[in-house]
């Protein structure tokens, strides 16, 4: 059972889907995760750029971020994704958008501005290198933005040495099979930028 851990949606349960077509983030890890986050997350602009139930962007913004910005490649995910943006009050304040992760990024517009960001593909695909790459070449990101990165491998940085000067590694931890990474983007000129 997803829930929504604490903040102004505190216990509402989450759905998601059946099977294994998308593997939610465990409570164990979720809360890992926020306890990191949990005094930077007022008033930032977030992106779920793998959204699956949308569970990660919910909480951010049931923790005090503005807005949140789901993408998802498959439409049954982000129906669930409404589903429990409805659930949990915060439908008005997200945007949905079904999308593969890699045109998204070559579409999306350059004054987005996010100050948080959730990749949390398939560990199969291997995509958070990637998905870093292009978001530091579509200039997503504002100086400062936190991403937090969940993967089935460690030291993503070493894999995307073109920009890994970029960024500020601000935690590294296993839980099980999980490795989360979290980031500070410093921007293009190396300078940390304001959260909102």
């Amino acid at each position: 059972m997803m829930r929504i851990i604490t903040g102004k949606a505190k216990g509402v349960r989450l759905a998601s889907l059946p099977g294994d077509a998308t593997r939610p983030t465990s409570e164990r890890v979720k809360e890992a995760i926020f306890s990191s986050l949990q005094f930077d997350l007022d008033g930032r602009r977030a992106l779920d750029l793998f959204a699956g139930s949308g569970q990660l962007g919910l909480e951010a913004l049931s923790r005090g971020a503005a807005s949140c910005t789901f993408i998802d490649a498959a439409p049954e995910a982000m129906a669930i994704v409404k589903e429990n943006a409805r659930k949990t009050g915060f439908f008005s304040d997200c945007k949905y958008l079904i999308s593969d992760y890699r045109s998204y990024l070559r579409k999306a517009g350059k004054g987005e501005g996010f100050t948080l960001i959730f990749l949390d593909p398939p560990y199969a695909t291997d995509a958070v290198g990637d998905a870093l790459l292009r978001i530091v070449a579509a200039k997503l990101a504002k100086p400062g933005c936190l991403i937090v990165c969940e993967s089935g491998s460690p030291d993503l940085l070493s894999k995307i040495p073109a920009v890994r000067d970029k960024f500020d590694v601000l935690k590294e931890a296993r839980y099980g099979i999980t490795h989360i990474t979290l980031l500070r983007f410093r921007g293009e000129d190396g300078e940390e930028g304001e959260k909102q």
